[in-house]
């Protein structure tokens, strides 16, 4: 089977999703089909410096911190069994934070982990910003931040009381941003920034 001969019209579940072999990375979402594609530079430049600042800071705190590619799985919101096939959506945060060890496995980690963190690309940006994000927010993920290479600038959203997510303003370049979940964690936005390798537009 190839990625090629799947039908991106059809439903699918993690039942499936176990059974593909194709080399291509793919997650689902609410059982909709999304091919990754690969990470640029930049993205990985990121990805490194926050996992320097973040590795650090949980060395003592009863949390894990884990990269893509790393599953994540969703049951549906009434799933009771939780069995494969009551997962249609399956996702590989480019960050994820779980402190309810729990919910990790040797398959990844099943339920919504405490913090996610996506970098966007111009692939990706529609589906971080509008799928991932009613995702997160409907499964009770408590912060996710979304990182702009483009702009150098993250946004914030926490999880408030009534399962909503509010969104705090952009943070730029000359700003510190703050945890919700983890209040004594803070990082200057231009240490994430700052020194990135310089392209040529294709």
């Amino acid at each position: 089977m190839t990625l090629q001969s799947l039908d991106i019209h059809k439903s699918y579940t993690y039942a499936d999703y176990l059974k593909w072999t194709f080399d291509e990375t793919v997650e689902l979402i609410k059982g909709h089909l999304f091919p990754m594609a690969a990470p640029s530079t930049n993205h990985q430049q990121i990805v490194l410096r926050l996992i320097s600042k973040m590795d650090r800071y949980l060395e003592e705190k009863p949390c894990q911190l884990f990269i893509a590619p790393f599953d994540v799985r969703f049951p549906k919101p009434l799933a009771q069994r939780k069995t494969s096939k009551d997962i249609e959506t399956v996702v590989q945060p480019d960050l994820c934070v779980i402190c309810d060890l729990a919910k990790i496995d040797r398959k990844g980690c099943l339920g919504a982990p405490d913090w996610i963190i996506e970098i966007l690309s111009k692939s990706t940006a529609q589906k971080d910003q509008r799928d991932k994000f009613a995702v997160y927010q409907e499964s009770g993920v408590r912060e996710y931040w979304i990182v702009n290479i483009d702009y150098k600038s993250i946004v914030i959203n926490h999880l408030q009381a009534d399962g909503r997510y509010q969104t705090q303003n952009i943070k730029t370049i000359g700003d510190t941003v703050n945890s919700f979940v983890f209040p004594d964690f803070s990082l200057a936005v231009e240490d994430i920034f700052k020194g990135l390798l310089e392209f040529e537009e294709e």
